[in-house]
């Protein structure tokens, strides 16, 4: 059986380090006899584990001290109403850029509470870019302003912040948070499903400032309210205690690895192996160019739907796995996230230059 490399958009690829050290810990966390499935949350054992967990995350990411750590659950996806149920409190307004479905997602659960307005959208080229903003159209009295800063189905990222002055710039990081380092301090929230750079699916990271704390709707549901999950440690209720005891190992892998400087050096180098062979092949294309691109996720086609089907069974046997792009997008979706190796993507591309010469 080939090597297998997984290029999954997510759930996705972990560190094979990661998984070991997991699996050796398995049966037995550390001489307490337990798999850390089986502890309990509120165990002296698993409190050192969420502990070191959110000291490690506010090392690797720089994160200030006005800012608290929330080990949630409900996927990325439960943010979408999180975030105006607790934010969307003074103007009852609130200011998105559409890069793609899950921008789109979070404006449509938005606009069920309040006053949602579309500064952009780049829905009319298929989002294969970040759209310019015009500053104009930014409303200085929005509760918060959001963006989804890397868009896993179409392959774009923000390179440039919209700058938003006083009000909260918001950011869905899903698909690329620790794989570069960004300033936290830029941002009112932070969030993350863990499935992609961090860990299993199951864990959801937020990172939101202090002062956005405590001032949720009346009405809004206990598990909704950051306040009540501030208070509590991420304890109000059993966490993902396994997703938690996860990332804390991904984070021992990224700060041993030399950081997030040393991660955007990786991905940069691993992204552009395969961005170039795509600019100069006369078979395959990349859906995005210039800036926009992702580091993280790289959608290229060939023009015809029954040669992607042909690439994806043949690189499937090849053992490059989960290539398949999105029904939106179609063609293929190479997911180089933080622990696929550069010799994966060196591997794929030879693959590809021989189906290219074949076909």
């Amino acid at each position: 059986m080939p090597e297998i490399f997984n290029f999954s958009a997510g759930p996705a690829v972990l560190p094979k380090e990661v998984l070991k050290t997991a699996a050796d810990e398995m049966l037995d966390y550390k001489g307490t006899g337990q798999c850390v499935m089986e502890m309990s949350h509120r165990s002296k054992e698993y409190q050192a584990i969420i502990d070191e967990c959110e000291a490690l995350l506010r090392e690797v990411m720089s994160v200030p001290e006005n800012y608290k750590v929330l080990f949630l659950q409900g996927g990325a996806s439960s943010q979408f109403a999180m975030l105006p149920l607790n934010l969307m409190n003074k103007s009852g307004k609130a200011d998105f850029v559409i890069t793609g479905q899950w921008a789109k997602k979070a404006y449509d659960e938005a606009a069920r509470y309040g006053d949602c307005k579309i500064i952009a959208s780049s829905k009319d080229k298929t989002f294969s870019y970040i759209p310019t903003l015009d500053k104009s159209e930014f409303r200085a009295d929005a509760d918060y302003f959001h963006i989804c800063l890397n868009n896993t189905i179409f392959g774009t990222k923000f390179s440039k912040l919209p700058e938003t002055g006083n009000v909260p710039l918001i950011a869905d990081a899903s698909s690329c948070i620790l794989s570069e380092p960004i300033d936290v301090s830029e941002f009112g929230v932070i969030y993350a499903g863990a499935q992609k750079n961090m860990g299993p699916a199951g864990l959801t990271v937020v990172i939101i400032r202090e002062d956005l704390i405590g001032n949720a709707r009346d009405y809004t549901p206990t598990m909704f309210d950051y306040k009540i999950h501030a208070e509590n440690g991420s304890m109000y209720n059993t966490p993902p205690t396994y997703g938690i005891y996860m990332l804390k190992l991904v984070l021992e892998w990224v700060k041993n690895k030399g950081g997030l400087t040393a991660m955007k050096e990786h991905n940069v180098k691993k992204a552009a192996v395969l961005y170039d062979y795509l600019d100069g092949s006369k078979m395959f294309s990349a859906t995005v160019s210039g800036d926009d691109r992702s580091l993280m996720n790289v959608p290229f086609v060939t023009g015809n739907e029954e040669l992607d089907k042909k690439f994806i069974k043949e690189a499937k046997e090849q053992g490059f796995i989960n290539l398949g792009g999105h029904r939106s997008v179609g063609g293929m979706r190479a997911s180089i996230y933080n622990a696929m190796p550069t010799e994966g993507v060196v591997k794929l591309v030879d693959f590809m230059r021989k189906f290219e010469e074949n076909n």
